[in-house]
């Protein structure tokens, strides 16, 4: 039943690809309470028409195969099973990056409560090393009175605090202490809380700039049929191309906006610092993790299969067309929407 405790299987758990976690798209189900063992091992993708199914094989030649949730019953036989693993309020979640997961998986009260498996990979932690030094910055400035080259993140800002020896560090450690009015034992806390925020940020922007790469790229592509005897021809054929790059155009501005927000919000913060302006900070950009995670994975999954189905931006107008009515225009509009609902200001 809903909300009753399960047990997730540790060995399922070890058996997720780190890298999975790293992704908007994809939800390793043997990180989630799962009463059918057969789905423990398998995954939740969004599609490009940003529906929540079930993948049950991928490879190169044969493709995706994808089946609803709500069609599980026909591939096993106790679907009371399948109800207890309450997969439609999974599939309601619009992002599976680990940001939505930790705000909402909870809230769906399936009996999740293991957050520490919520964490991106090493790899993708290392990636994000050139975002982060933005952010870890201003924080080595204030507790060296300089940047300091030798430091370069936050963990090992807090591994000084084992360091008695490095006193000048310490004094430093003192002051940020004071500031935030909380004692130097609590300072790792902070450190850490302030580390983890910025990680998403970092998380979230590289996501919007891998997407953004690819746009330009996919609008010049598709007005390679913008002349095409189907287009001219119908105009409900152009008003579609027109809404897409409209979409596109609108989202886009209005993410990258976002993070302008965000880095004026960095700024102010440095500039009064306290345990009150922090947790301000805080809760105002943890509020955008579900909304911006749903914009940025709708955006990644359509983009990503353009890039897989048109390699080297090939294809005949024909199969441009086909493949913009049906995996590239449905869902824009809501992506869209999603974005436009969002208050810079939240």
């Amino acid at each position: 039943m809903e909300g009753e405790t399960v047990e997730v299987d540790e060995a399922s758990k070890l058996a997720v690809d780190p890298e999975a976690l790293d992704a908007l798209h994809i939800l390793p189900l043997a990180l989630v309470p799962m009463r059918t063992p057969a789905l423990q091992k398998a995954i939740m993708i969004k599609n490009a028409r940003l529906e929540s199914v079930i993948e049950i094989f991928r490879d190169g030649s044969a493709g995706s195969g994808q089946v609803s949730p709500k069609d599980l019953v026909d591939f096993y036989q106790d679907s009371e099973d399948l109800r207890a693993d309450v997969l439609d309020s999974l599939a309601s979640l619009q992002s599976f990056d680990i940001y939505t997961l930790r705000a909402q998986l909870r809230d769906l009260d399936i009996g999740f409560s293991d957050l520490s498996a919520l964490t991106l990979s090493p790899k993708k932690q290392a990636e994000l090393n050139a975002f982060m030094q933005s952010f870890t910055r201003p924080l080595i400035a204030r507790i060296y009175g300089s940047e300091n080259e030798e430091v370069t993140d936050v963990s090992q800002i807090i591994q000084l605090l084992a360091q008695p020896d490095r006193q000048a560090a310490i004094k430093q450690l003192q002051r940020l202490a004071d500031e935030l009015n909380v004692s130097i034992m609590e300072v790792p806390a902070f450190l850490e809380h302030y580390g983890d925020i910025f990680l998403s940020l970092s998380y979230f922007r590289d996501c919007f700039d891998e997407v953004m790469m690819m746009i330009p790229d996919f609008i010049a592509w598709m007005h390679d049929v913008k002349d095409n005897q189907q287009v001219t021809g119908d105009p409900l054929q152009g008003r579609m191309l027109v809404e897409i790059e409209s979409h596109l155009n609108a989202i886009s501005k209005s993410v990258m906006a976002r993070f302008a927000f965000f880095d004026s919000r960095t700024r102010d913060f440095w500039d009064n610092l306290n345990a009150e302006s922090f947790k301000l900070f805080q809760d105002s950009v943890t509020a955008h993790h579900v909304s911006i995670g749903a914009v940025l994975c709708g955006l990644t999954v359509k983009m990503s299969l353009w890039s897989e189905r048109f390699p080297g931006q090939s294809g005949s107008p024909v199969k441009r067309l086909e493949f913009l009515r049906s995996e590239i225009h449905p869902g824009l509009a809501h992506i869209r929407r999603i974005e436009a609902s969002v208050s810079i200001s939240d």
